[in-house]
Parts: structure tokens; sequence; C-alpha cells
């Protein structure tokens, strides 16, 4: 089962190192991985998805939290949640019947067009792993130059959050 683990990390060189340090040396995959500052400078959050039973990831967060970096964690996954992704695709687009259906699925897919040249469109889609998989199987296949994906980021539903 998929599971998305939410970590309050310091702030501070080589804490991110000894994260992905702990799942290699363990053999567990990291599906993906983002980090950026909080509101309080000293702590980071990071957002990691990765794989495994409910025994696995409950080992996974046992050894998490021995890490001397790691202020707190929960697996968002066992709560209600919101996720999304942000996703970059450069896609080629010479003649007008192309780009007129190019357009046509960044309305549907609700995208954005971040760049247009007279080739190509950069387009920005957000949503779930499936939106935009989707999106990428309704471009033609030899379309797509580029895409560029941010990895999941979450947050639980409700009044309940990851705060010290």
């Amino acid at each position: 089962m998929r599971h998305i683990i939410s970590i309050l990390i310091e702030n501070e060189s080589g804490a991110l190192s000894r994260v992905a340090g702990l799942f290699s040396a363990r053999g567990y995959n990291i599906e993906s991985l983002t980090v950026a500052p909080t509101q309080d400078e000293s702590l980071s959050r990071m957002t990691l998805v990765t794989l495994g039973s409910d025994e696995v990831i409950e080992q996974i967060t046992k050894q998490l939290n021995k890490l001397i970096d790691v202020v707190k964690l929960i697996d968002i996954t066992a709560h209600e949640h919101i996720q999304r992704e942000l996703m970059l695709v450069k896609v080629l687009s010479v003649d007008n019947a192309a780009r007129q259906e190019v357009m046509r699925l960044v309305d549907i897919f609700r995208g954005r067009t971040i760049d247009v040249s007279p080739t190509t469109f950069v387009i920005e889609v957000t949503g779930e792993k499936s939106k935009l998989d989707a999106f990428l199987g309704s471009l033609e296949s030899g379309s797509i130059i580029e895409v560029v994906r941010s990895g999941v980021t979450g947050v639980m539903r409700g009044e309940r959050g990851l705060t010290l």
C-alpha cells in the first residue's frame, strides 16, 4: 500500500541525507520526496511517499523517530487528507490543429499554459497522481518533449495538523 509520511525535521545540513540513508540501508524505496522550510525557520517539512504493508510502515516510522533530526512525524494516509502534485510538461505542437488539441486538453484538465513558443507549450497541471497520469496519457506520445513532477505533498483535513 502507498503511504504518505509527513515529517517535521530540523532545518540543518545532513538531515535529508540521514533520512534517505535510513531508507537506503534497509532496502526501502522512496517513491517521491519533497522538502521545504516551514513558518518556523528552524524546521523543514518533508513529505515522503513509500510503498509497504502496515507492518513495514510502522517499522519505518519507528526508525525515523529514532533519528535525532526528526522532531515529529505522521502517516497522513491513516487520516482524511488532501494530496497534490505539480507537473510541468513541455509539448511539441507544430501545426494549428495540434495546438488547438493541446489547448483543449489543458482546459479539460484545468491546467495552465505557462510558456508558449512557435513550436512548443509548457503546461502546468496540479492534482492527484491519477489526474496527472491521465493528462500525460491524453497527449500524443511523440509530442511530449519533457516532463517534470514535484512529487506528492499533502495535509490532513480538519483541525488536526503536523505541528509542535
